[in-house]
């Protein structure tokens, strides 16, 4: 809790990346450290995002298969479904910036400090080291970022129909909605593949570092 507070206290007072990573750094936390709990924090928003899209297209699902009953009542959950998934696209797409911010601290930072060696063995095993820290990185942020795409045409689907469904609350608004649900259920699916790899290369990923 103290290390905490003191590191809250000096992003409050600088409020710059340098003084937060300085500032844990003072109280014994690296990097390196802070990479491996970005990815894992990712890592949480890409299952929360597979969870959360399965259950907007269960939720579609009903949908299209509507038959009496209040439809406003299927409307609003179906909203609600859109703008949970709508949350859950923007928090991993701030957590793949995270770890893109402090990885690229920690290897401008590695590359400065491969200068001060002076044991020439140890500095070409340190630049091999960075070079595969630097490739298994580059890997997994490809792997999150073609996740991270898959989300938004089907969040623009999921809009188009919520709003199509706001517009025209009845009966035969379901039935042209039908026809999008095929497209839709392919995407999600897609997605929750993408993100089976991306889960699978962050859990690679996060081993490494701590190996």
């Amino acid at each position: 809790m103290k290390k905490l507070i003191l590191v809250s206290l000096i992003i409050f007072v600088t409020g710059c990346q340098s003084a937060y990573y300085a500032a844990w750094e003072k109280v014994g936390v690296e990097k390196r450290d802070i990479l491996v709990d970005r990815v894992e924090d990712a890592k949480e928003s890409q299952e929360d995002a597979q969870q959360q899209f399965s259950s907007a297209l269960d939720e579609f699902s009903q949908l299209i298969n509507f038959n009496g009953g209040d439809l406003q009542d299927v409307y609003e959950q179906l909203k609600d479904q859109f703008e949970a998934s709508e949350g859950s696209a923007t928090t991993l797409s701030n957590r793949i910036n995270k770890v893109e911010s402090v990885a690229e601290a920690l290897f401008d930072e590695w590359e400065d400090e491969l200068e001060k060696y002076t044991n020439a063995n140890l500095k070409r095993q340190s630049q091999k080291q960075l070079k595969d820290t630097q490739r298994r990185y580059t890997s997994l942020v490809r792997t999150m970022r073609k996740a991270e795409g898959t989300m938004e045409p089907i969040l623009s689907a999921l809009r188009d129909n919520v709003l199509y469904l706001k517009h025209n609350l009845n009966a035969s608004a379901v039935g042209a909605l039908q026809g999008e649900f095929d497209g839709i259920k392919k995407e999600i699916n897609q997605l929750i593949l993408e993100m089976n790899k991306a889960i699978s290369e962050s859990n690679s990923f996060i081993a490494s570092m701590k190996s």
